[in-house]
């Protein structure tokens, strides 16, 4: 059994009347065979204590013969020799543990101290040299660790302080030895914050609040509590109202359903519960072997004809029997408890149905905390990957049982700030082997569009996620309505008609609206008038839907939240003119969220005080909760988020459409040339971070140029309008057609080879040009050396002559140039280039956009590139050696529609080479 000691369903049988008297036989059987190992254990414990009082008498004598008879050696040392004989004896009796509760070590003698002594020096000598020899590095690793012992040793004085230090003496101690009474004062000079659960991550499993956390998720409160770790709790405690403290798994667990009314129900059934309870914690006391076996032989006897220990479902008793075995949920501790349950069918069936529990296994999650994956893998393909670097695990998060949801509202299109919510959901539901939910948050029709609709399914495709099911909360309006209906009957929302500045101004200054305290009656003809008004104008469109929360609260959006308005005048998109008033997205959101079965509901930390409201309606309401798992927004430098300024930049002209690449859009960047697995890279890497931070560009791109690199073709290309001529004089010519073979790329050959065309006569860059003198070797890239034989002409009209050197020294020549063939064969290209769109690092509120802008955006510039070059496809993306990497955004069609190329940044402030751009190369 592991140190931790610690569903697939199963049909259920209808219980016999005689079920209760088995339980009380098998009960009383189990009882006699503990207690028959009981008085074997005392037999044994009793040995034990009379030789501790043997090696106690031992030393006493020793310690009076040294006090009142010095001088008297020889009786000295004969009263220590029988000390150190009672010493052994009762090690060797208790498991080789001596008498201060430690291994027994036999004493040495002075030669072997001395030998030993003398080791240590040396030892330590060699350290300290070693330690010199090392350097400051080593020092400052020093420092750290004597800073860290220290702050170790404080820590564990407060906590003496705090928790206080007595040892149970006559005491009476629980299972683990540790004393009730000093327990309970330790807790009563602790503060815990009220629905606080604090736990030991130290301590084996089953002395976590297991049973607790299982009874909370089965009763959907779950979320009503935080769970800490500290690493100095004694035992598993939760905080109470009034500063009062519950101590104990049991005892947490009886409170958490008496607090929410769960434990109410048939008395002979929950008596029943408790008499299993008590006999499960009255096992904990014995050892593994004796526990495994009583449990085997309980189960053994009242399961043969029923799945659960007390009625028809899952209880506490199933629960508190379980931990009595050590919550063996995760896959080795089962194994175990399975090899230990081998005679017995029964107990081994009753095992894998309560580990295979989702409640189980997500309280064991729980107390495994963040930083630990609890295994519950039957086989290779339940094996989850690693995190992601950058990732966190989902609190509660159980194979198979993840559900997550993005729920875009199709308003506009998506850009680089969604995408980050986007690959998240779609992360955690793909590593869980759950499912992501598609939502459109279609609520408010004055906004949204069929377009928008259709390029959020088509930007998805374009981020490489598939969602396992595409839905909207328009399906869910009747049953919204429902639910604000019943949230009036209820009393916990009412009608509003206070204008919106107003309301405002209430809202901030914590008034309540004049119309909180309406009647029931009253709020829900306001509700029906306003659900079925035919115009905005009319009277009954004035007014609103808001829950009655808190007006005092220092969350402003606990304020009586609006929940539902009118909106006649605009049809919606999929149900036309069917509605007239329309949920929040507040309301509308934990709705959904918990019909459509999400566990974990991502959201950026701008909602933070958005999710108590959410957890409110959820609990108001009564429906299934949801985790929210909060993440920070990702914001770059130099960009435009907001839609209604991006569509301002659209509507002036100053750029082609949603899908320009100076745009931040999903089609935009992708349009770029961004690779989809450095941006899912890049996002998995912010993943963790709740703070909001803005991005450097710079970073992004350089991230993704390790992703083109290693697939990214080169070819060549030289500008049309900076270029100057070059003879060779001992080439082949031009009419010869003549070519050498390289590969597409220098470090991949499974990427292939292209020909390239070599003539008498070919181009090179000005700049290029302008450098070389006469004499000097250089080398054509991808061809070979050759050395300048004469320079005619100035700078403005220069000609070069040059001879093809065979056996040219590579290395030698400092210049690696491109270049191209003087052909008819050649690719026109267009090369474009851009740069942000606002001047301004960060936009602020009050500042005015056209007065952030930048004043060119967008160069061109015309070349001439390689043959292989016309065969290229929209959106390969290739490097022209020495100018960079491009995006193929046009192919190329005939000499009248060239290829067109976008730049891709490279995350460098500079060109790659002296062949810089026209504009920012960023």
């Amino acid at each position: 059994m592991s140190s931790s000691r610690q569903t697939k369903g199963l049909s259920k049988v209808t219980s016999k009347p005689s079920d209760s008297l088995a339980f009380t036989n098998t009960l009383r059987y189990s009882v006699l065979q503990v207690k028959t190992d009981t008085i074997r254990m005392t037999a044994i414990n009793n040995n034990i204590e009379s030789l501790r009082e043997k090696v106690t008498k031992c030393a006493e004598t020793v310690s009076n013969l040294k006090k009142n008879s010095p001088d008297e050696k020889s009786a000295i040392a004969i009263a220590v020799k029988e000390m150190l004989a009672a010493k052994k004896e009762f090690a060797d009796n208790n498991d080789g543990i001596g008498v201060e509760g430690k291994p027994y070590q036999a004493p040495m003698s002075k030669a072997e101290k001395k030998a030993k002594e003398k080791a240590e020096k040396t030892s330590k000598a060699a350290a300290a040299l070693d330690s010199q020899n090392e350097g400051a590095s080593n020092s400052k690793k020093a420092d750290k660790k004597a800073a860290k012992k220290a702050a170790k040793a404080a820590a564990k004085k407060s906590h003496k302080e705090a928790a206080g230090s007595q040892k149970p003496s006559q005491e009476k101690t629980d299972a683990g030895g540790q004393s009730k009474q000093s327990t309970l004062k330790s807790w009563s000079r602790m503060s815990i914050p009220e629905n606080e659960i604090v736990m030991n991550p130290n301590v084996p499993l089953y002395e976590r609040p297991v049973i607790a956390l299982t009874m909370a998720i089965l009763t959907n409160t779950i979320l009503d509590y935080t769970i800490s770790q500290n690493h100095l709790a004694r035992h598993s405690a939760l905080g109470l109202p009034g500063g009062n403290v519950v101590v104990g798994d049991i005892a947490m667990a009886h409170y958490l359903l008496k607090s929410k009314g769960k434990s109410a129900g048939d008395p002979q059934q929950q008596a029943l519960v408790d008499t299993w309870v008590n006999y499960a914690q009255s096992l904990k006391g014995f050892p593994d072997e004796q526990t495994q076996r009583a449990v085997m032989m309980t189960l053994d006897n009242n399961l043969s004809q029923r799945t659960y220990l007390v009625g028809e479902k899952f209880t506490m008793a199933d629960v508190a029997m379980f931990s009595a075995i050590g919550f063996p949920s995760q896959t080795e501790d089962r194994k175990l408890l399975l090899k230990a349950f081998q005679k017995s069918k029964t107990a081994q069936r009753w095992l894998k149905l309560v580990a295979d529990h989702p409640a189980v296994k997500e309280a064991t999650q729980l107390v495994l905390g963040s930083h630990k994956e609890a295994a519950f893998e039957e086989n290779e393909s339940d094996k989850m990957e690693p995190l992601a670097s950058g990732m966190n695990l989902l609190e509660g998060g159980v194979l198979g049982r993840v559900v997550t949801r993005f729920p875009p509202e199709p308003s506009g299109y998506l850009h680089i700030g969604h995408s980050k919510a986007v690959l998240l959901n779609d992360y955690y539901a793909r590593r869980y082997k759950g499912r992501l939910i598609v939502r459109f948050d279609d609520t408010n029709p004055s906004k949204e569009k069929e377009e928008f609709q259709t390029s959020i399914v088509e930007d998805l495709a374009k981020l490489g996620v598939q969602p396992d099911l595409i839905t909207f909360t328009s399906d869910y309006f009747d049953t919204t309505q429902a639910y604000a209906i019943q949230m009036i009957q209820e009393g916990i929302a009412y009608m509003d008609d206070t204008p919106q500045e107003q309301m405002k101004l209430e809202r901030m200054d914590r008034k309540e609206s004049k119309h909180r305290n309406q009647s029931v009656e009253q709020a829900l003809d306001l509700f029906k008038a306003m659900c079925s008004s035919s115009s905005d104008d009319d009277d009954a469109a004035k007014w609103c839907l808001r829950a009655k929360i808190d007006m005092s609260s220092d969350n402003g959006t606990m304020r009586d939240p609006v929940l539902y308005r009118c909106n006649a005048s605009v049809p919606h998109h999929r149900t036309g003119t069917r509605y007239k008033a329309y949920p929040t997205y507040d309301l509308a959101c934990p709705i959904v969220d918990s019909l459509e079965g999400v566990s974990h509901a991502l959201r950026t930390t701008e909602y933070n005080d958005r999710d108590e409201q959410y957890q409110w309606i959820q609990k108001a309401l009564q429906i299934r909760r949801v985790r929210v798992h909060a993440f920070s927004r990702v914001n770059f430098n130099y960009t435009v988020m907001s839609k209604r300024k991006l569509a301002w930049f659209v509507s002036e002209g100053l750029v082609d459409g949603w899908n320009d690449p100076r745009f931040p859009t999903i089609r935009g960047v992708v349009r770029r040339g961004i690779h989809i697995g450095a941006l899912r890279q890049f996002m998995y890497s912010q993943g963790a971070s709740r703070n909001v931070v803005q991005m450097d560009w710079s970073k992004f791109w350089a991230e993704n140029k390790k992703k083109i690199d290693v697939q990214a073709k080169r070819f060549m290309a030289i500008a049309k309008d900076e270029r100057t001529a070059i003879t060779i004089t001992n080439a082949p010519t031009t009419e010869s057609l003549s070519f050498v073979t390289t590969d597409y790329h220098p470090k991949d050959p499974s990427l292939g080879s292209r020909k390239v065309r070599i003539a008498d006569k070919i181009w090179l860059e000005a700049i290029d040009a302008q450098e070389l003198t006469i004499g000097e070797e250089f080398v054509l890239m991808r061809w070979g050396v050759m050395k300048v034989t004469a320079i005619n002409g100035d700078a403005s009209n220069r000609t070069i002559e040059a001879e093809f050197i065979p056996e040219g020294d590579f290395k030698a020549a400092k210049k690696k140039i491109s270049w191209i063939a003087d052909c008819k064969d050649n690719t026109p290209c267009i090369l474009t280039e851009f740069d942000n769109l606002i001047a301004k690092e960060k936009l602020e509120e009050d500042d005015i956009l056209t007065e952030c802008l930048t004043p060119i955006t967008k160069a061109e510039s015309f070349a001439e590139g390689d043959a292989g070059l016309k065969t290229l496809e929209q959106g390969v993306v290739i490097q022209l050696e020495r100018r960079g990497y491009y995006c193929v955004d046009q192919p190329y069609k005939d000499s009248n529609s060239p290829l067109i190329l976008y730049m891709i940044p490279d995350g460098k402030s500079k060109a790659m080479s002296g062949l810089a751009g026209k504009i920012a190369h960023r």
